[in-house]
């Protein structure tokens, strides 16, 4: 009190100045104490849901902030370092299940905790939704990479693989197997093939036999009420929602089972590099003429990236004619020589080899190394970046591309993947699976921006790419402007809590899924009328009340679908 007589301003302003200190204290000791407690509860229901009790497999398979450990594994493989920037939410624990009634548990568990889930495959989700979140609410991630058996049937032409493989390791075990099949997934390599598969999965073979989700025969997930579900037991209904209509929304993704392709014993790939000063505009422009009408045994993909004019620093705009060829390097040439001329493809330029070797050309690996580089699941790199997508139906004529070099130009670190349609893509109905961006469609364009500074230039990176795709509006796929739900990009709208409609979903829904959209509505409404799988742009049900599975409700593996087939 002697204090604040002496000095009333100063000593007003100091107790003023404690109080806020102390308010933020509680405030962060109350935070404290609830994550603690959802920690533990967590951690006790599983013990108790687990039969029989693992109390010995917990400690090995839980990890909360207060392990030294949980950066590590939560940045194991989170792709986009931008959705790990401190003022992301963090999750509350991170499950690690060891077989499939692990991942059970946590869902029954989740349920009776009222706890949100997130589910981690292979960590490449665009926006992070897979293992951090905009929602405000307490969350788990139940990590899935220790889920990674892959079983191969060469007699029977098919192949399980759990969640938690990559790409490149089914790629490898099928090619161990027999050096005259395949799979037709994704470019990149470590990619998780449980969420993958739930978004398209294109690859390039996709216009030989269309994507990864036409090629799934079966499936096994978790549903909200934590029982197992395979293709019989779920319905035709579930079994073409998950098929494309993206992760997190229907269940967790356990194991899909695909249908192998064949493929040549020898392939050809090849890669031809143009710029400004070489004619890449009518080259470009030539391209947007035939890429959906070549040969289906013919993926021509174009990345476009920054570069430097010859003998100059002074910068260009180059572009990279990637290629992979069902076949023999003669063939090749004779197709080209037929339909794309102008791009001046020589022997030279041609490269002979097996599948799996292309598999690694077209990933990007350097000459020469060996495919079992595709067992440790890494990431060529990693880095901060915001992505967009769009479709093209009709080309983009030479004063567009004009105007994209000067925005192109005016940029730093950028790359935009231009990957063809047509053969197999336009032949598949719209509606076979939730995936609808098929005929009609002459290439998707990926955008993506990237820096390495973290916060320090997201804002002018971000803002450069929103530019970006605004200038290319006219261009592009209109009534929607379709988007890849793969190539998640939440500025076309987010749930931000639990009470979201159908109406606002529309606002990313028709993008990534078209009038396929209202179908996934239906289905999530029959499956999960209490949204219980959800993130920032999952598929809501018509109705979404809050309503809590009982606590005393337990997992029983042998009710629902059969036992695993490893």
């Amino acid at each position: 009190m002697g204090v604040v007589t002496n000095s009333p301003s100063v000593s007003n302003g100091a107790v003023a100045l404690l109080m806020i200190f102390s308010l933020l204290h509680i405030h962060t000791s109350l935070a404290n104490s609830k994550s603690q407690q959802i920690q533990a509860n967590f951690v006790r229901c599983l013990s108790k849901t687990l039969s029989p009790p693992s109390h010995g497999l917990l400690p090995k398979s839980c990890f909360t902030p207060s392990n030294t450990t949980f950066t590590t594994i939560l940045n194991s493989t989170a792709n986009n370092l931008r959705c790990l920037l401190p003022e992301t939410e963090k999750p509350q624990l991170i499950y690690m299940p060891l077989d499939e009634s692990h991942v059970q548990a946590a869902v029954v568990c989740a349920r009776s905790l009222g706890v949100q889930l997130r589910v981690r495959s292979g960590g490449h989700d665009y926006e992070g939704v897979s293992y951090s979140s905009h929602m405000g609410d307490p969350f788990v991630v139940v990590d899935l990479s220790k889920l990674r058996s892959v079983i191969v049937d060469i007699n029977d032409g098919t192949a399980w693989v759990e969640a938690g493989a990559t790409t490149g390791e089914l790629y490898y075990r099928v090619a161990q197997q027999s050096p005259v099949h395949g799979f037709p997934a994704g470019l990149c390599t470590s990619l998780g093939i449980g969420g993958h598969i739930t978004g398209g999965a294109y690859g390039s073979m996709m216009r030989k036999y269309g994507l990864g989700v036409d090629n799934v025969v079966d499936a096994r997930i978790v549903g909200p009420d934590g029982k197992i579900l395979d293709r019989k037991a779920m319905g035709e209904d579930l079994f073409w929602a998950i098929r494309g209509g993206g992760g997190g929304s229907f269940g967790i993704i356990l194991a899909w089972k695909v249908k192998l392709v064949p493929v040549p014993k020898t392939v050809t790939t090849f890669t031809v590099v143009k710029t400004l000063e070489q004619g890449l505009t009518k080259l470009l422009y030539r391209w947007q003429q035939v890429a959906d009408k070549l040969d289906e045994n013919l993926f021509i993909r174009v990345e476009i990236m920054p570069g430097s004019k010859p003998n100059s620093t002074e910068k260009t705009v180059q572009a990279l004619f990637n290629a992979l060829f069902l076949g023999p390097a003669d063939q090749l040439l004779q197709v080209m020589g037929r339909s794309f001329p102008e791009l001046g493809l020589g022997p030279k330029d041609c490269n002979e080899m097996s599948w799996i070797k292309s598999v690694l050309f077209i990933a990007g690996y350097p000459t020469g190394t060996s495919p079992d580089v595709l067992l440790q699941g890494k990431p060529l790199f990693r880095n901060y970046f915001k992505a967009k997508s769009d479709f093209v139906r009709e080309p983009i004529p030479e004063s567009g591309l004009q105007g994209l070099w000067k925005k192109l130009l005016a940029a730093e670190s950028y790359i935009m993947i231009w990957n063809p349609y047509g053969g197999k893509m336009a032949e598949i109905p719209e509606d076979e699976t939730p995936f609808p961006h098929r005929k009609g469609v002459i290439y998707k364009i990926q955008y993506v921006a990237t820096w390495e500074d973290g916060e320090a230039s997201a804002s002018k990176y971000i803002a450069w790419i929103r530019d970006l795709y605004k200038y290319m509006e006219p261009y592009v796929s209109k009534s929607p402007r379709e988007a890849y739900v793969n190539y998640r990009d939440l500025d076309l709208g987010m749930n931000t809590d639990n009470n979201f409609t159908v109406a606002e979903a529309c606002a990313w829904g028709t993008r990534y899924f078209k009038n396929n959209f209202q179908r996934l509505v239906q289905i999530k409404t029959k499956f999960d009328p209490d949204n219980f799988f959800r993130h920032e742009q999952s598929i809501p049900p018509l109705v979404s009340p809050r309503r809590k599975m009982k606590s005393k409700e337990t997992v029983t593996v042998s009710k629902g679908a059969p036992k695993e087939p490893w």
